[in-house]
C-alpha cells in the first residue's frame, strides 16, 4: 500500500490510514491470540483455524474479492504438491506460483491502472509465493534429496512430511503476515502454533548463552512496544519529509541544467533516504505483530536477554551505516534475501548472482523500473565484490586507515544504492533512462570495467564439498542415524 511515490497525496493518505487500521487490528488480535489461545490452553487446530479466518477477514477488508487470489494460488500449488512426486514438486510449485503472481501483476499494472495502487492485492501474493516455494523446497530437500540440502538442513529448515490443507492455508494466510509478511520457515511457524519452537539458528550465540537460558517463556511486550514506537516514528518521518525531497526532481530538466553535479549527488542521496522510512514502518510493524502473538523468539543473547529477531526483515542502523553493497543487501528485506538464497543462489550452477537478481526482478512485478534496478544491481554487486577483495586488505593494518576506508566505502555504498534503486521508484523506462543519461551511465561503465579488470575469488565449492563445522557434522550424523533406524524398522516390519 505504500510502495510508490506516484500516488497523489490524498490517495496516499487514504491507503495509509486503511493499511494502518488493519495492522493495528492485527496487533490487538495478536495480543489476544497469545493470551487466550496460548498452546497450553487450546489445540493447534483451533489456533490454525482462528489464525486463518482472521487473516482472510483482514485480506477481504483491504482488497475485497481480490483476496480470493490468495486462496486460488495456495490451492493450485497444494494440488501440485499432492499430485506430483517430491522429486520435482519444488520446480513445479516455483513455476506455477511465480507465473500466477506474474499474471496478476501484469493484469493489475497494464489492464487496470498503471502506477496507481488502488487495489494492490499482489503485495500479499508476493509473500505467499515465497512461502509456497519455501515449503516445497523444504519438503523436497527433506524427503527426496537430503544430501543436496545445503544450509537448509543444517539450520533446521528441513521438513519431512506433507502439511494438511488447514496447516497449509494457515501458514500462507495467517493474520500476522497476510498484509505485509514477513515470510518464515514452515518449521518455525508450526513450532509456534504447536507451542514447540525450534532452537535458535545462531548456534554460536546459543552456546555462549547456554548457561543463562531461561525455562520460562519470555514476554515480548517490551520488544513490541519498541518496534511499534519505531515504526510509527518512521511513518511520521516519511509523511513529513517525502514531499520536501521528491524523487522526480532528479530528472527535472531545470534541476539537471542548473545544479552542480556534487549538489545533484547530495540531492539524490537525500531523496532516496526519505523514501526508506515507509519500508521501515511497514516491516517493523509487521514484525511487532508477529512478536505480539508470540512468534519470532530466537533464543537469548550472551547477556541472557531474549532475542525476537527470528523473522525480522531489516536492521535500520546497519542499513544506514552500511559500508558495502553486500552489508546493505544483507540487512534489507532479510527474509526475501534468505528466500532467494535458498531457492536460487545455492542451487544455480552458473552465474548465481545474475540468476538471483533476475528472479528477484520477476518476483517484484511487471514495472520495467524493477528490471532496470536489478540488472544494474548485478554489475554493482560484482564490482563491489571485486573492490572489497582487492582493496580492503590494504587498509586493515591500522585503525586510522580502516576508519578512512569505512568512511569512503560508506559514501560510495550509499550513492551506489541510490543510483541502483532510483528506477525502482520511478517505475518507467523513460524517466529511469533520463536519470542514467544525466549521469552519463557513469556507475554502469565504471563497475563493468572494475569487474573485468580486478580479479575476484572463485565461487565456493558446492555445499556438499565444503568442510562442515562440528555442529553441521553432528546434525548430519543425526539425520543419517535416523535413516538407518527407519530402514531397520521397515525391514523388521
Amino acid at each position: 500500500c505504500l510502495q510508490t511515490l506516484t500516488i497523489p497525496h490524498t490517495i496516499l493518505q487514504k491507503l495509509t490510514v486503511n493499511f494502518v487500521a488493519c495492522q493495528l487490528c492485527a496487533l490487538i488480535s495478536a495480543f489476544w491470540f497469545r493470551l487466550f489461545l496460548h498452546p497450553s490452553k487450546t489445540s493447534p487446530i483451533i489456533r490454525h483455524v482462528v489464525a486463518t479466518l482472521l487473516g482472510l477477514y483482514f485480506a477481504m477488508f483491504c482488497f475485497g474479492w481480490y483476496a480470493l487470489h490468495f486462496l486460488v494460488q495456495s490451492g493450485l500449488t497444494y494440488g501440485i504438491m499432492i499430485l506430483t512426486g517430491v522429486e520435482h514438486m519444488h520446480k513445479y510449485c516455483l513455476v506455477v506460483a511465480l507465473t500466477y503472481l506474474s499474471l496478476c501483476q501484469i493484469t493489475r499494472v497494464y489492464v487496470f491502472d498503471y502506477g496507481m495502487y488502488t487495489a494492490d492485492f499482489t503485495g500479499p501474493m508476493m509473500v505467499i509465493t515465497q512461502k509456497i516455494t519455501s515449503l516445497a523446497f523444504e519438503i523436497h530437500d527433506g524427503v527426496a534429496n537430503r544430501k543436496h540440502c545445503g544450509e537448509m538442513v543444517l539450520t533446521l529448515y528441513l521438513f519431512r512430511r506433507m502439511p494438511s490443507l488447514l496447516e497449509y492455508f494457515s501458514y500462507n494466510c495467517n493474520f500476522m503476515g497476510i498484509l505485509a509478511g514477513p515470510t518464515c520457515s514452515y518449521n518455525d511457524y508450526i513450532g509456534f502454533i504447536e507451542g514447540a519452537p525450534r532452537r535458535c539458528r545462531d548456534y554460536k550465540d546459543e552456546r555462549k548463552s547456554s548457561s543463562k537460558l531461561r525455562h520460562s517463556e519470555p514476554s515480548p511486550n517490551m520488544e513490541v512496544v519498541r518496534k511499534v514506537t519505531t515504526s510509527f516514528f518512521c511513518l511520521l518521518v516519511f509523511l513529513s519529509v517525502c514531499k520536501v525531497f521528491p524523487v522526480e526532481r532528479n530528472i527535472d530538466d531545470n534541476f539537471i541544467a542548473n545544479t552542480p553535479f556534487y549538489a545533484q549527488v547530495v540531492y539524490l542521496y537525500l531523496s532516496m533516504l526519505t523514501t526508506r522510512p515507509k519500508y521501515y514502518f511497514v516491516w517493523t510493524l509487521a514484525d511487532a505483530i508477529n512478536n505480539a502473538a508470540g512468534f519470532g523468539f530466537n533464543g537469548y543473547d550472551s547477556d541472557g536477554s531474549a532475542r525476537w529477531d527470528l523473522i525480522s526483515n531489516l536492521r535500520i542502523l546497519k542499513i544506514e551505516f552500511a559500508t558495502s553493497f553486500k552489508v546493505f543487501l544483507d540487512n534489507w528485506n532479510i527474509q526475501t534475501a534468505h528466500w532467494l538464497k535458498r531457492v536460487c543462489y545455492e542451487r544455480c550452477p552458473y552465474h548465481p548472482t545474475a540468476a538471483t537478481f533476475i528472479l528477484s526482478a520477476m518476483w517484484h512485478g511487471a514495472y520495467p523500473g524493477y528490471y532496470l534496478t536489478f540488472l544494474t544491481g548485478i554489475v554493482i554487486t560484482l564490482a563491489a565484490r571485486a573492490v572489497r577483495h582487492n582493496v580492503r586488505p590494504y587498509f586493515l593494518h591500522s585503525s586510522v586507515h580502516k576508519l578512512v576506508y569505512d568512511v569512503i566505502t560508506w559514501a560510495a555504498t550509499q550513492i551506489a544504492i541510490c543510483y541502483t534503486v532510483i528506477p525502482f521508484v520511478l517505475l518507467s523506462v523513460g524517466p529511469s533512462m533520463k536519470f542514467y543519461s544525466s549521469w552519463y551511465f557513469s556507475l554502469h561503465i565504471g563497475c563493468i570495467l572494475v569487474a573485468f579488470v580486478l580479479p575476484v575469488k572463485r565461487r565456493n565449492l558446492p555445499l556438499k564439498d565444503q568442510q562442515k563445522s562440528p555442529v553441521q557434522e553432528s546434525l548430519q550424523r543425526h539425520l543419517e542415524a535416523t535413516d538407518r533406524t527407519c530402514s531397520q524398522k521397515a525391514k523388521t516390519t
